[in-house]
């Protein structure tokens, strides 16, 4: 039923733990009767939990809304000002970091080139450094920050807060990624697979909303997964699950950058996208790829390219849906979910993508499975991994809020903020 569960087992607090998610994630608010309704308690306990969440500040009572007859319901939503977190995608060749306040209001955001082959020293250096510059260039000190949620490509041991074996990752493999930020910053940091966190961002505000079960398949630099099941991010033993881009495809195909040969990510993935692109340009045939520089090719150019009719670079972009298609028909066939999302880079393709993908999970997933499952595009965009890291952050800075008593102050942002496009 939620997605966070508090450790503490008291159930008096795990039952306000449990409407303060429930007010996180209604789509369109949520009142007392309802809260009752969804977790079989009696109207008096809700309004005892409710009021001491006003107290404290941490929720809202919104504006009621006119109803045909009777007293209209007054509706609960959380308060956007009792706290401020961050959160950081780390990709292959950029880094995303936005502040947000509780609601996962994004209220500042900077995108730029990371290539995150220089290694963790230089690359966390660079992304704290931009986090301190945000915080700066809004008068906001780094104390204030509660949580932080980060997002890397490679897969994640989330209880020692670092990744393992990482293919596109070179020299991050067993650093201390999130024992070293904390340290940095003085305040908790999640760390999780940015295809975990694109699934979670998805689910939470995206193509993923009411979905108890749904996969998001990261098509970028490489190929990963993440998983929601019941609601929660399905991590397996270590942390590390959905690397869908290495199954095998071919024993005998190309190496791939995990080391084993013939990976769906060897095939398909936006690294082999883009070396398909250069073979085409060398080869001479007539392309618009031939425009570009041929150290500039990318994945997302391809995709770009083939929207534009280049018949080509279609051709690339569909052989790759049908091998990602394959993956995710056994996918489909071991997990039955509701929705499977495409987002990345090369999701810029759209139906060029997706409609080889649709065509394989029809031919070679069980009826029964592929029946119920809607496979589509990312609504966040390049955003889905970024909110995922958001809704991290929150889970921890909102739940340490709840459990304060009697906070000097409510409302604790240090400044107003100016407000970006959260559609942009």
């Amino acid at each position: 039923m939620f997605y966070w569960i508090s450790p503490n087992q008291n159930i008096k607090n795990f039952n306000k733990h449990a409407v303060v998610d429930l007010i996180r994630f209604a789509a369109s608010g949520i009142s007392r009767t309802d809260l009752a309704d969804e977790m079989g308690l009696t109207r008096a306990a809700v309004t005892l939990i409710v009021n001491d969440l006003l107290e404290n500040g941490v929720i809202l009572e919104a504006e009621s809304r006119a109803i045909p007859s009777g007293r209209p319901p007054v509706f609960l939503e959380i308060n956007p000002k009792r706290g401020l977190v961050a959160a950081i995608e780390m990709g292959a060749t950029h880094v995303n970091i936005a502040l947000a306040d509780f609601s996962a209001k994004i209220i500042e955001e900077t995108y730029i080139p990371l290539d995150i082959k220089q290694g963790p020293q230089v690359c966390l250096t660079a992304v704290s450094r931009i986090l301190h510059e945000l915080l700066d260039q809004n008068g906001i000190d780094i104390a204030t920050v509660m949580a932080v949620g980060v997002g890397v490509p490679g897969p994640v041991i989330t209880d020692a807060g670092m990744v393992v074996s990482p293919p596109i990752m070179p020299g991050w493999d067993g650093f201390p990624i999130r024992d070293t930020l904390q340290k940095e910053w003085g305040c908790p940091v999640s760390l999780n697979n940015d295809a975990e966190l694109g699934a979670l961002g998805e689910w939470a505000y995206g193509a993923g909303r009411g979905e108890k079960n749904l996969a998001f398949i990261k098509v970028g630099s490489g190929i990963g997964a993440g998983l929601i099941i019941n609601q929660q991010i399905y991590g397996g033993t270590t942390g590390s699950a959905g690397e869908i881009g290495h199954l095998t495809i071919d024993e005998n195909g190309p190496l791939c950058s995990c080391g084993n040969r013939g990976c769906m990510e060897a095939f398909a993935g936006g690294n082999a996208i883009a070396l398909q692109a250069k073979k085409l340009v060398e080869s001479g045939k007539r392309t618009l790829l031939s425009n570009i520089p041929i150290e500039n090719l990318t994945a997302q150019e391809v995709a770009k390219a083939a929207r534009r009719g280049d018949l080509p670079s279609q051709e690339i972009i569909m052989r790759a849906g049908t091998f990602i298609g394959i993956a995710i028909a056994g996918l489909v066939n071991l997990f039955n979910p509701g929705a499977v999302i495409i987002g990345g880079g090369v999701a810029q393709a759209g139906d060029l993508l997706t409609n080889p993908i649709r065509q394989a999970v029809r031919e070679r997933s069980l009826r029964a499975s592929e029946q119920s499952v809607h496979i589509t595009t990312s609504m966040l965009g390049r955003r889905s991994a970024l909110m995922g890291a958001v809704v991290q952050a929150i889970n921890i800075a909102i739940h340490d809020a709840t459990e304060r008593k009697n906070p000097g102050s409510k409302d604790i942002f240090p400044v107003e903020i100016k407000q970006v496009n959260a559609t942009k």
